[in-house]
């Protein structure tokens, strides 16, 4: 496990979350969506462009990572409004851990200090927080942080925010593999039933429903080890705004692009038309 040295990021961290009023613009947009087509049930984001942000900036690396928090609020707070029910963050990847030390500290920090100070607010606004990865790679104090905000909230019905920390697509697939692995020799599994349902119930993500939308915040056109199973039907949207920059007009049309896509799950636009005509007379 990594030792955090110490570091003030004060002078970059604002900690308001959830501003008691919504102006009327943001509520129309709000409606709209609502009104327009059916909302994802999960979104997933991979928050990329820090870096480069701070860089633009002229600032460091460490003030890109937190004026991001901003943009997580922001995207919290909005998808809590909207009625989304799961929002997945993908915050710091398994690959994230060969940076310089000095950034992964400050970056520990960071969520050490985000969830210290808000995770009431988290609790108060009714969501629950959840975590996904190998959590076991992180600091002791992270953990114990991580564990305290999870308790506090665990009993919440509205939105369930997921951050993917120590994660990768590979490593939960492997992992998935090795406890089924174990299963089948122990005598617990027949592998003759082992199927996507079964795989799935071994994935860190087996509470969480796949995400219908994925979005790529700074312009890259990859979606870098995140949830590679969960993905598979994930409509994918792809933004050059660096996440520094994101916020809910930018989530906004993500989720009207989102709208406009036909889901086809490997059917044919004459199937899906005749389905959703046969449901809609039921």
């Amino acid at each position: 496990m990594a030792r955090l040295a110490p570091m003030n990021l004060s002078s970059a961290f604002k900690p308001h979350w959830f501003s008691a009023d919504i102006d009327s613009d943001d509520a129309k947009a709000q409606e709209e969506l609502k009104a327009s087509c059916e909302l994802p049930r999960h979104i997933a984001i991979i928050m990329d462009g820090n870096g480069r942000w701070a860089r633009l900036k002229g600032k460091t690396r460490i003030e890109g990572h937190a004026v991001g928090v901003d943009s997580v609020r922001d995207v919290v707070e909005a998808c809590s409004q909207l009625g989304i029910d799961y929002l997945t963050l993908f915050t710091f990847s398994t690959e994230n851990w060969k940076r310089p030390e000095k950034e992964v500290s400050a970056l520990m920090q960071l969520l050490i200090r985000v969830l210290r100070k808000e995770s009431k607010e988290l609790h108060d606004n009714n969501i629950r927080l959840n975590v996904i990865g190998n959590i076991n790679m992180l600091p002791e104090k992270v953990g114990e942080v991580l564990r305290e905000t999870m308790e506090l909230t665990k009993n919440n019905s509205s939105l369930v925010l997921s951050i993917a920390l120590s994660y990768s697509g590979k490593w939960d697939i492997l992992q998935a593999c090795r406890s089924i692995a174990i299963d089948v020799q122990s005598g617990n599994i027949d592998p003759q039933k082992i199927d996507e349902q079964l795989f799935e119930s071994y994935l860190s993500t087996r509470s969480l429903p796949d995400p219908e939308l994925l979005i790529r915040t700074s312009g890259e056109f990859r979606i870098s080890n995140f949830m590679l199973w969960q993905s598979a039907y994930s409509e994918i949207y792809f933004t050059n705004t660096y996440w520094p920059d994101f916020r809910r007009a930018h989530l906004y049309d993500a989720i009207r692009d989102f709208q406009s896509r036909e889901r086809r799950f490997g059917q044919t636009s004459e199937q899906i038309n005749i389905s959703q005509t046969v449901n809609s007379k039921i």
